[in-house]
């Protein structure tokens, strides 16, 4: 339950404030004038925030589409992003927002029609070139989805151009809009996945490794395209069977004519963000494990990194094509 939601007095009376307010009847409304008061506010605790974070409604003025950093990509020659919403309501131990932020505070940017039009400026700027869009850098791109949504909005723009792709990611169950919708080929929903024993113990307040499996069955079996992001591999104790059975289970329980691409990615942050996730659970198994700085990034060891992506790797090729596999290195 949300306690306490802020609003910008700009779109107080936007018909996507009134749609959301609608949802939390019994939340404190407190008007603002700009979400960076709230969500920007100094000496804020993200751990304590986490526990009750506040919902920020606000209007975005620019920015709306971004290019992804290198290294970020499933095969198209430019790829972008955009994020509707800040902050995520899961509590991953390994997320990096945790470290971008100060403010646990959800922020949900309502003028949808804006991202629509940044979008299409894009496509022109771009019109010989394969464009894949991303959304879910900045947030879960599905998981608040029953209260914004915003997938089923942005669905209709890429509806009108299905030579780009937009991927979803997510580790949600969320399974609406594409339940009661056509597949639509340039849509990749992409999952999020580890073994469950690892899962259980980092990702916090996410649904359960085995209820993803199950939405990714129904979906690919609907027509979706799937993507699976094993991002981050988390080494430990017998991280290779356990690799192992996740992978042959997932390539043994959906369509793999559904399966669009593959990404593998090692657990990394950027120093800084690290340092500030690394204080706020110093006592997290998982940053006891053996990392170090490598090119300005905290990561395991360059011979764990290439051991567990070619183990993984060498795994799925007795499935899948090489040109399906993707190496996340953001």
């Amino acid at each position: 339950m949300i306690e306490t939601i802020y609003v910008e007095e700009a779109i107080k009376n936007h018909p996507r404030t009134k749609f959301i307010l609608e949802k939390f009847k019994k939340s404190r409304i407190i008007s603002i004038n700009k979400y960076g008061e709230i969500f920007n506010k100094r000496n804020q605790n993200f751990r304590i925030q986490k526990a009750n974070p506040s919902l920020i409604l606000a209007n975005k003025k620019d920015s709306f589409v971004l290019s992804a950093p290198e290294g970020f990509g499933i095969g198209s020659s430019k790829n972008f992003y955009f994020s509707h919403m800040y902050n995520c309501i899961y509590d991953c131990r390994y997320c990096f927002l945790q470290g971008m932020y100060s403010s646990a505070n959800y922020v949900i940017f309502v003028n949808f029609e804006d991202f629509d039009i940044a979008i299409k400026k894009t496509l022109e700027k771009n019109v010989n070139s394969k464009l894949t869009f991303f959304s879910g850098y900045d947030c879960d791109s599905l998981a608040f989805e029953n209260v914004t949504g915003f997938a089923k909005h942005i669905l209709t723009v890429f509806r009108t151009y299905p030579q780009i792709e937009i991927e979803f990611r997510t580790k949600s169950v969320q399974k609406e809009p594409f339940l009661s919708m056509k597949p639509m080929q340039n849509v990749i929903l992409a999952y999020s996945l580890m073994p469950e024993l690892m899962s259980k113990a980092l990702d916090n307040k996410a649904p359960s490794i085995s209820k993803r499996i199950n939405v990714i069955s129904e979906l690919s079996a609907r027509g979706w395209k799937i993507g699976l992001r094993f991002d981050p591999l988390i080494h430990g104790k017998n991280w290779k069977e356990l690799y192992q059975d996740l992978l042959e289970y997932m390539y043994n329980k959906i369509s793999l004519d559904s399966l669009h691409s593959v990404s593998f990615g090692s657990l990394r942050f950027p120093k800084r963000m690290y340092k500030d996730i690394f204080k706020l659970y110093p006592n997290e198994p998982l940053f006891s494990s053996p990392l170090s700085l490598n090119n300005k990034m905290i990561s395991y060891d360059i011979e764990i990194e290439e051991e567990m992506t070619s183990y993984c790797k060498n795994l799925s090729l007795k499935y899948i094509n090489e040109n399906q596999i993707f190496k996340c290195s953001i």
